[in-house]
């Protein structure tokens, strides 16, 4: 990862972390662990913990070595995620590094935000979350990486979109050519997993709501329909929308046997997966994240890493690439020292990675792929 290597040796120089706690929840493999070893070379003290079913535990030996406060471990339950994000919190950070607005929002609700310098939010559902249920109730600056056109192309359409269909062959042992893909959400990691369904062979619908990107999707050769006018015709289901509640019971009821279903998302809210085991009669577990739920119906339905994302999931989970997570980390690198230097110039809640940070970045990634050769 030679982007992130070389913001260590320049962290290590400047030091823009000295004083400063650095409160984080993101998945913890191991391209995390080469992003907090960055921040740490530049002054800051980490207190972290993962994502809930993600979690490499592994990893958490190794940045505890490192003299790291990290929570958590892959069989946590939901409640002990709970816990973990608030150790966090109770750790009282004064930079944050967030995924999905937990500590944001927990920070808040425990009445220490003017502890707080500001932060960063790393994912679609974090920035929803910030400027919907947490709007003008976050008095610091939190940069958005997912608002970031750098993000948007190089880690979720190409890193995201890469790596869930790598984590479906790998998890179910599925042929991509031929087979039936829905994906639901055509933003930028909806796009990504269409592309590569369909570089593979698959034959691939978009389900979609916002009239413009159904338009684009249309335009770029997909099917496009109500998930509903869909939910017959698929053989696979992969959700990226952010949202919650996009396959409901009604879906559900409309899927033919052997449907599979998967969600890329970050929140485990987008497969009703309560209503779907309890109308089960019968769940069976086939392997590491695959489980195959029946239906008194008589079809089966496959659901993938619980609902959970799946391209952190099942064996040997690799998530996305090194060089989109070199790029998206390095994006955070610089984002959390503008936070840690210069909150002031910085608008209090959720805005998007300055101009000048996007820029930079963009030049040294295009020199480190050596894109003019």
């Amino acid at each position: 990862m030679p982007l992130l290597a070389a913001a260590k040796t320049e962290f290590a120089a400047s030091q823009p972390f000295a004083g400063h706690r650095i409160g984080m929840s993101l998945h913890l493999e191991p391209k995390t662990a080469v992003l907090l070893e960055v921040l740490a070379a530049g002054g800051a003290e980490i207190v972290a913990t993962g994502n809930h079913g993600s979690t490499q535990d592994d990893i958490v030996a190794f940045l505890r070595e490192q003299g790291m406060t990290v929570h958590g471990r892959r069989d946590d339950t939901i409640d002990e995620h709970h816990a973990n994000v608030a150790a966090v919190i109770a750790a009282r950070p004064t930079i944050l590094l967030d995924n999905g607005a937990d500590l944001a929002a927990g920070i808040v609700e425990a009445g220490l935000a003017e502890t707080v310098v500001g932060g960063t939010e790393e994912t679609t559902s974090g920035g929803v979350r910030l400027r919907r249920e947490l709007a003008g109730s976050v008095p610091f600056p939190i940069i958005v990486i997912n608002d970031s056109m750098l993000k948007a192309v190089g880690e979720n359409r190409h890193g995201v979109g890469q790596s869930v269909v790598e984590s479906i062959m790998r998890i179910t042992n599925l042929m991509i050519p031929g087979r039936r893909f829905v994906v639901a959400g055509y933003g930028w990691c909806g796009r990504g997993i269409a592309q590569y369904l369909r570089a593979f062979g698959g034959k691939v619908a978009v389900a979609e709501i916002d009239e413009l990107k159904m338009f684009e999707a249309a335009l770029d050769g997909y099917r496009v329909a109500p998930l509903a006018d869909l939910a017959d015709w698929g053989e696979v289901f992969v959700t990226a929308t952010g949202f919650p509640d996009i396959v409901t019971p009604d879906i559900i009821d409309r899927l033919p046997g052997g449907a599979v279903l998967a969600n890329a998302g970050h929140f485990p809210w987008e497969i009703d997966t309560a209503a779907l085991y309890a109308s089960a009669s019968a769940v069976t577990t086939l392997d590491a994240a695959i489980e195959q739920v029946d239906l008194p119906d008589g079809r089966s339905i496959v659901l993938l890493a619980e609902g959970r994302m799946v391209n952190l999931a099942g064996r040997e989970p690799k998530g996305n690439s090194l060089e989109a997570m070199d790029l998206g980390f390095l994006l955070q690198s610089l984002s959390l020292e503008r936070v840690a230097t210069a909150a002031s110039t910085l608008d209090a809640g959720a805005q998007p990675v300055p101009d000048d940070i996007e820029r930079t970045i963009a030049r040294r990634f295009l020199t480190a792929i050596g894109a003019d050769r």
